[in-house]
């Protein structure tokens, strides 16, 4: 078994890893390699119930292990139900942790390891013990985001280093199998930072942070074929979306905007609506927002603020977007946060402070509130729960 159990935290301050001068840095012409023209299909997800071991929640936190101080790629921690982050072990040989996806009936975990030359990781959370099963190259610079398709048969990558989205199959033991395609997006500057299934499963949508785009892919048995380009104005940067029905809402790294976008699945179109800014009226200075969520019932969506080092809550109003709040994180540079499976907490990992904080949520309300549980873990990236 790959996994080191020991209790180990650190606590310390560094600068973004890659930041944002990477934005640019490429110049590199769009291009599609190996994907035929096709029409998608849907799977249904399986099944899953909470999976609580050592009378907690099982809890995976990624990190970024070449960064200084050195994170240590995926640490497995134990939520109890108070809230609180008690750490049980590390995940050996998997570098540069820096998002995750789950498998439809949640045995599998999958990891972006963001390096040059970047690779996935598949990990079997199918017991109390999780090992890695295997790691494979992810065809493309800098992987950070990762989906897997609601059949459970292929998993997405998004490269943010050249622009590319990739599509492996997924074995049935899950790991990950072969390389089925690749795509680049075109433009001067590509940088692909989210990949996604819409909620009918039939398209694969991409958001591109140099291109100022968002992409509409058809999707059949491992193949995509770009159907549309949704351009935004330059300089808006956009970053990560989520999908509430036939609404999604897209948050933007350099302009701090959230954009309304209609889906129509029929057409596989988005049309950009309402843009609404992720801070607060009165905040000053850079911004950088990282990640967007939304609450289960569909009334609350939440964005993470680096520099005001805030998270914002906004109410849901016939498909607007209504701002409510801004609640301090407790540390610095928000790059990721999550939900917990009862939504009672939401916990933010604040990269620079190499912290995970929680906030306490009213599930009535949505407000958020500070408390003082902190999980220490240097150069954190992404954290996710087993549930």
């Amino acid at each position: 078994m790959s996994t080191s159990w020991e209790n180990v935290v650190g606590d310390s301050s560094f600068s973004r890893r890659g930041f944002l001068s990477a934005v640019g840095a490429l110049s590199i012409a769009g291009a599609t390699v190996g994907c035929a023209t096709a029409a998608g299909r849907q799977g249904a997800a399986a099944p899953h119930q909470l999976h609580r071991a050592r009378e907690g929640l099982m809890t995976f936190i990624g990190s970024y292990t070449s960064s200084q101080p050195a994170g240590r790629g995926v640490d497995i921690a134990m939520r109890d139900m108070s809230g609180a982050l008690a750490p049980s072990g590390t995940l050996d040989g998997i570098s540069d942790a820096s998002f995750f996806a789950w498998s439809p009936d949640h045995t599998s975990l999958y990891v972006t390891n963001e390096q040059q030359q970047g690779s996935i990781t598949a990990i079997d959370v199918s017991t109390h013990a999780p090992e890695v099963i295997n790691t494979a190259p992810s065809g493309g610079s800098s992987p950070t985001h990762l989906s897997v398709h609601p059949s459970g048969e292929f998993l997405l990558t998004a490269h943010y280093g050249d622009g590319t989205v990739a599509v492996h199959r997924r074995n049935p033991d899950g790991s990950i199998g072969e390389h089925t395609c690749l795509v680049k997006h075109p433009g001067a500057e590509p940088h692909a930072h989210q990949v996604v299934v819409d909620p009918s499963g039939k398209w694969v949508v991409t958001v591109d942070l140099g291109s100022d785009s968002v992409f509409v892919h058809a999707f059949d048995a491992g193949k995509l074929t770009q159907h549309q380009q949704l351009r935004l104005p330059a300089g808006t940067g956009p970053r990560h979306l989520v999908f509430e029905g036939t609404t999604a809402y897209l948050l933007a790294e350099l302009n701090s905007t959230i954009t309304v976008l209609a889906w129509d699945p029929g057409a596989g179109a988005l049309t950009a609506g309402q843009v609404i800014s992720s801070r607060a009226p009165e905040a000053t200075g850079e911004n950088f927002p990282a990640e967007i969520a939304m609450s289960r019932d569909g009334q609350f969506v939440y964005a993470s603020n680096r520099g005001d080092d805030t998270i914002a809550t906004f109410g849901v109003e016939n498909g607007s977007l209504v701002f409510r709040a801004v609640t301090p994180t407790g540390g610095n540079w928000p790059r990721h946060f999550a939900l917990d499976p009862e939504e009672t907490s939401l916990f933010v990992a604040n990269q620079r402070a190499g912290t995970i904080t929680r906030l306490a949520r009213d599930t009535d309300t949505g407000a958020l509130a500070p408390t003082p549980d902190s999980y220490a873990c240097p150069s954190v990236a992404v954290i996710t729960f087993h549930g």
